[in-house]
């Protein structure tokens, strides 16, 4: 691969660069699809076993837009996502290059190595903002229902959630985090990076728009297929309040009781919205982040 001149400049330059670069990227990739976002955590969280199906897709989305749930907790995942892709990006690219010894390209291995550690490092760091924005996400269905939502807004929560559970408490749900960041980087950052060098390799096409377009869906449906159930029982941890009694002691219990009550189908609720999520995010993020390293003079992805 070769060098940039951003980076050739001075390291700490090119990483500052890749760091903005890939907050705006992502910013942009959050906006355009987080109603899908709002609506597989809305699957996630019904407990009924037919909620996993088509009809039960068609009925969440309804009570979405009737509740006004679309947009609601877009402000702590535009927040999370300004910690989350820069951390993992930029962490992947660091240990892609570290793991390489001796100027070879690194392994299939190397490279899932690398995208579940990353993803794990930036996880931990950004789970208070996705805490917050699943906790707004569901906040939703109190509308509904006559209820008061639980925060009206990113300071508001951050300030209950602290004051009712600690300042721990904002990290309630890190474990099934990581682990789902784990998995999904492994599908986002590796499946896109071997992805797209094989297709160019193959000769495919040119390092272009066509070569991103192809290794992002290949990405998605992979991050997709392996993160799901982690998200699953990630998103209902993480919805549990400390006052009350808790329908969970921990992730595996609540792995289980998803299982035992709702079938094994349950972990892949919310499948079919996240894939077609992730899908666009991906083609967002990945063509916008490519253009604009190309544009600062920073070599490809």
């Amino acid at each position: 691969m070769p060098a940039d001149s951003a980076e050739a400049g001075g390291g700490r330059r090119g990483t500052l660069a890749k760091v903005s670069l890939s907050s705006v990227s992502a910013a942009m990739a959050e906006a355009s699809t987080y109603p899908l976002d709002a609506l597989k955590t809305r699957l996630q969280l019904h407990r009924s076993p037919g909620a996993a199906g088509g009809g039960g897709v068609i009925r969440a989305a309804a009570e979405l837009a009737r509740d006004g749930g679309v947009y609601r907790g877009f402000s702590p995942a535009v927040l999370r996502h300004l910690m989350y892709t820069p951390l993992r990006i930029v962490g992947y690219e660091h240990l892609r290059s570290t793991l390489a010894s001796g100027g070879r390209e690194a392994s299939v291995v190397e490279k899932a190595l690398a995208g579940g550690l990353s993803g794990i490092a930036a996880q931990v760091v950004a789970s208070p903002a996705d805490l917050i924005k699943v906790r707004m996400q569901a906040d939703s269905r109190l509308l509904s229902q006559g209820i008061q939502p639980r925060y009206t807004g990113i300071t508001d929560a951050f300030t209950k959630i602290i004051r009712a559970e600690g300042f721990l408490g904002l990290w309630k749900g890190v474990v099934p985090n990581a682990q789902r960041a784990f998995l999904v980087n492994i599908g986002e950052l590796t499946c896109y990076d071997q992805a797209k060098h094989f297709i160019i390799r193959k000769q495919i096409c040119d390092d272009n728009l066509y070569a991103h377009t192809l290794a992002s869906v290949a990405s998605g449906l992979s991050a997709t297929t392996l993160s799901c159930p982690a998200d699953v029982v990630k998103t209902r941890m993480m919805n549990q309040r400390k006052e009350g009694k808790a329908l969970y002691r921990n992730s595996y219990d609540c792995l289980v009781k998803t299982v035992s009550h709702e079938g094994i189908k349950a972990l892949w609720k919310g499948f079919l919205p996240t894939w077609a999520r992730l899908g666009p995010w991906q083609f967002v993020f990945w063509v916008s982040y490519e253009k604009l390293r190309r544009a600062s003079g920073i070599s490809s992805f």
